[in-house]
């Protein structure tokens, strides 16, 4: 059986205030094209198909472009809600939808009932995890303690019984929303931290053929048998090395993966360029760049007069300005930001407290610090469904 995996699609998003629906479309119309020319038997879809919990209405058309071209071909389809998704906008409609081969699995508690595909060699058995926020489904799973690990884990012994109640031989592929140990993070994925820990092992969806993965923005494989599709278009400079793309999976009779990378289109190539001003403006090596998108940090000890009009000249399509200019490590002048950057949340107050008061917090009082960042996310979570 043929699969196309792909996830993180973030219609609405834009890039530094340039508006990607039209990019967004275009994608939208290689997938389908895909589909059609390399004898696709489903799609599947590992979440944030939206960029956040209420969509644009130009994004809400998009997607209902995308399903009735998806649908027309007459392919499977499975998508599963991500942690930008409001899982209950997204599944509204999908008993009806189902009819159409459009399968949206949104519902936690529906993790251990599959999507089944069969062809030549027998069925195929898809579960779709959507984004499971610790704090929000611990009742659902029985875990005492909220985490990613733990409610992913009970999550994954509900599909392995359910696996191993079907027939010998059946064949079985996971949709998931989160951070796998050993994937790279971008700039551009909201943090799903919760104490102080957001990676799950990969080791928690042993048991099935391929894991379909989404979060990450980047193209990675953690293992053979499981992979990021990674974003299809970049949303942050920090992935001007990404190489964008979908991951075309053909699982064997026996459940062997073999898999190859088919590449986006992306509107333009991004370009991350540091030095003073007059080398940015000068240096011939940077011609390559002058039709990319570009994030120019300026490293000039005084910041020149108008840089960005100046950048533009040469490189019009420049979106960010970034100032930092080349000091020792002591200099007083070293920002505040250049001080945090790589910090998380945790580490900042944990600095924060010995700075105050000369030693750092116990270990209860670091768990008190977890506990309230962990509430803070959840009521951000808790408000972006209620939206």
């Amino acid at each position: 059986m043929r699969l196309l995996h792909t996830s993180d699609w973030h219609l609405g998003r834009s890039f530094h205030r340039v508006n990607m629906l039209d990019a967004q479309a275009a994608f939208i119309g290689h997938l389908v094209e895909t589909v059609r020319e390399r004898d696709v038997d489903a799609v599947v879809v590992a979440g944030d198909v939206y960029d956040r919990a209420v969509p644009p209405l130009a994004a809400v058309e998009l997607f209902d472009d995308a399903l009735h071209r998806l649908a027309d071909l007459g392919v499977p389809t499975i998508m599963i809600s991500g942690n930008h998704d409001s899982a209950r906008r997204l599944g509204v409609g999908a008993g009806l939808i189902d009819r159409a081969g459009i399968h949206l699995r949104t519902a936690p508690a529906a993790c251990d009932r599959p999507v089944i595909i069969a062809d030549a060699h027998g069925e195929v058995a898809f579960y779709g995890l959507p984004y499971l926020e610790p704090a929000l489904v611990k009742d659902e799973f029985g875990v005492a303690k909220p985490g990613h690990e733990a409610v992913l884990a009970a999550a994954m012994e509900r599909v392995r019984a359910d696996l191993a109640a079907r027939p010998p031989g059946t064949r079985s592929v996971v949709l998931a929303h989160a951070f796998v140990t050993g994937g790279e993070a971008s700039d551009s994925e909201r943090d799903i931290t919760v104490g102080g820990v957001a990676s799950v092992p990969c080791g928690v969806f042993d048991g099935v053929d391929y894991v379909a993965l989404g979060h990450l923005h980047g193209s990675q494989t953690i293992d053979t048998r499981v992979r990021y599709s990674g974003s299809p278009l970049p949303y942050s400079f920090s992935e001007a090395g990404h190489h964008k793309s979908m991951w075309l999976v053909d699982l064997g009779p026996e459940g062997g993966i073999e898999a190859e990378r088919v590449d986006c289109p992306v509107p333009r190539p991004l370009a991350r360029l540091r030095g003073t001003l007059d080398d940015l403006l000068d240096d011939p090596a940077l011609d390559r760049h002058e039709e990319a998108w570009v994030e120019a940090t300026l490293t000039d000890a005084v910041r020149p007069d108008d840089p960005m009009a100046r950048l533009c000249e040469r490189f019009p399509h420049t979106l960010s300005l970034v100032f930092d200019p080349d000091r020792a490590p002591d200099d007083p002048e070293v920002s505040y930001a250049q001080r945090l950057q790589g910090r998380s949340d945790q580490q900042i107050a944990v600095d924060f407290v010995t700075h105050v008061r000369g030693a750092g917090p116990d270990e209860r009082e670091q768990e008190v610090l977890r506990s309230a960042f962990d509430a803070v996310r959840t009521d951000d979570t808790l408000r972006e469904v209620a939206r």
